[in-house]
């Protein structure tokens, strides 16, 4: 009777999956990049950084070399230590559509980035914004130009796609990359079915006045982190907010390189999900909670030998669709190679994801310093 239960159970709660991976992931995962005619608006490209002298100097001479006609650079130095400022200064003599903000630490907001990023906004001259981190480059010379296509008199949020540099024979780096993925694969399908909830700051695009009518980041300044998740899942609606995943709209930057760096970033990520719209949440958590269920049912039944051919049939089917709607996905956004390995990285995400559910019960991660 107990088995029995168990298998009804896997059969529910790969329903459940089918509707997540099929349903509601297959509206980007099976859609294709749509090529919209260019609009040469005026933009403000701003780029926060932090003690990032290495990567500015590699970075932002890219994004002056962009084959746009009209666009500003805004640069924000967040207190730098290092020199980051000192750099950006030197841009700023250089080429005159580049603008320095210049952020010194502040006792009531210190260390964090909202109160920069703020400062930026309010000092960029154009209305459309183009956002990406001191440590990203720009896929190509056109990418202004991608993501600023998608703006329309009613979309005044543009999601993009913020990928990771491959490293060649690490574990690490596929899993990272794995995980970018499907994080994308779930932002941009819930926006492409009108309910988006979440972008990364590596590459996103909104207007000024969208930004000020929520307030900017003043409902969550108290939450360190949260300057792209929590203002998208406050600002963003089924009719401001469209996507861009152009292989030319796309915005690199470096993983992690050790699993503990990774492992408090995604601590970081978790703590700010928990001040998600409530719908936000209880969709991530059902689709956690559909992934963990599954794997322990399967193992239980697996290993019982309740049902063997019934049993087996369901995990292939769940693993063909599961498959196959994240195959495409990885085709759209060029991460084709994390896919042979995707049972095996998505059990270790499962065991990652659980890990850091306990970890941040008992301590808080740290954030932008």
């Amino acid at each position: 009777m107990v088995f029995e239960i168990l298998l009804y159970a896997l059969g529910g709660i790969t329903l459940i999956q089918f509707i997540y991976y099929i349903l509601i992931f297959g509206r980007f995962s099976f859609s294709k990049s749509k090529s919209a005619t260019a609009s040469n608006i005026p933009i403000s490209v701003i780029v926060c950084a932090k003690n990032e002298a290495e990567n500015v100097k590699k970075y932002i001479p890219l994004i002056l070399e962009q084959n746009y006609p009209t666009f500003e650079l805004v640069l924000i130095d967040d207190a730098s230590s290092d020199e980051t400022r000192d750099l950006f200064e030197e841009f700023e003599k250089q080429d005159s559509r580049v603008k320095l903000v210049k952020v010194d630490n502040n006792e009531a907001f210190w260390g964090k980035k909202k109160y920069a990023l703020t400062l930026g906004i309010k000092a960029s001259k154009y209305e459309y914004l183009l956002l990406t981190d001191g440590d990203c480059y720009p896929t190509s010379k056109n990418w202004i130009t991608e993501m600023s296509t998608q703006f329309t008199q009613q979309k005044t949020i543009v999601l993009g796609y913020g990928a990771y540099e491959k490293v060649k024979n690490s574990f690490l780096n596929k899993i990272i990359r794995f995980e970018t993925l499907l994080t994308a694969t779930q932002y941009f399908s819930w926006a492409k079915i009108g309910k988006p909830y979440m972008a990364v700051g590596r590459n996103l695009a909104y207007k000024k006045e969208t930004f000020f009518n929520v307030r900017g980041f003043m409902d969550h300044m108290d939450v360190r982190s949260g300057d792209d998740d929590l203002f998208i899942n406050q600002a963003a609606t089924s009719k401001n907010t469209t996507i861009c995943f152009s292989e030319d709209s796309f915005t690199y930057s470096e993983a992690k390189k050790t699993f503990k760096e990774w492992f408090n970033q995604k601590r970081r990520h978790v703590s700010t999900a928990k001040h998600y719209k409530g719908f936000n949440k209880f969709q991530l958590g059902l689709f956690y909670f559909s992934q963990l269920s599954f794997l322990f049912l399967a193992i239980i039944l697996l290993a019982f030998q309740y049902q063997l051919m019934i049993v087996a049939g369901i995990i292939l089917f769940r693993y063909i669709f599961a498959w196959l709607s994240l195959g495409f996905a990885a085709k759209n956004l060029k991460e084709k190679d994390v896919i042979y390995w995707f049972p095996i990285f998505e059990i270790f995400l499962i065991f990652t994801q659980l890990n850091v559910f306990i970890s941040n019960i008992f301590s808080k991660p740290t954030h932008w310093k």
